[in-house]
């Protein structure tokens, strides 16, 4: 059996996950309501398990950047729901909640992950390398303020955040409008 190209395109899926939580969990952090059941359900749900699934749309798609991308980022809220979770839970050892400096490594890792997708964008569309971009700029923010302790940074952290999320909402849905209209409506500076 060959490979047809007809499939749909799963990345509006994996970034409208991925930029509706971003954003919920950045107004969090920018300081305007405190984390709450809606932020990780909307990490587990939506952050998680949507970008996984586009992540494994992807994969059938031949697409290694988005299988490692949405899969990655998918698994990126689901460990952040638990490392949130799990303290929460009343039992010592693996469950205590993770000291500051900790968090600001789990977060430079991932800053370090996504400067490298960011590299990998510069090949692809613009509001690509402006996610990435914006999601590396974010991730080193938020390691700096945890591990500072800084509450001014994580505020804009947050703001940035917001504008990520927005970055990747508008990239879903461009995708979305133009594949129906079958035209550019809205563009994402596709490389030529």
């Amino acid at each position: 059996m060959s490979q047809s190209d007809n499939f749909a395109n799963p990345a509006p899926l994996g970034l409208m996950g991925f930029g509706m939580t971003t954003i919920l969990l950045n107004i969090h952090n920018a300081g305007f309501f405190p984390i709450s059941a809606m932020i990780l359900a909307m990490g587990l749900c939506y952050g998680g398990a949507a970008q996984i699934i586009a992540g494994i749309l992807e994969f059938k798609k031949g697409n290694t950047f988005g299988l490692t991308a949405f899969t990655s980022y998918g698994f990126f809220w689901i460990s952040l729901v638990a490392l949130l979770l799990f303290p929460q839970m009343g039992t010592e050892g693996v469950t205590q909640a993770t000291p500051h400096a900790f968090m600001a490594c789990y977060l430079l890792m991932w800053g370090i992950f996504t400067a490298f997708m960011f590299i990998a964008t510069l090949r692809g569309s613009r509001a690509s390398q402006l996610v990435f971009g914006t999601l590396t700029i974010l991730f080193f923010l938020l390691a700096i303020g945890d591990y500072t302790g800084s509450e001014l940074i994580i505020q804009i952290a947050g703001y940035e955040g917001i504008l990520c999320g927005a970055i990747a909402i508008y990239s879903a849905m461009a995708q979305v409008i133009n594949e129906q209209y079958g035209r550019t409506v809205l563009p994402l500076g596709e490389p030529k």
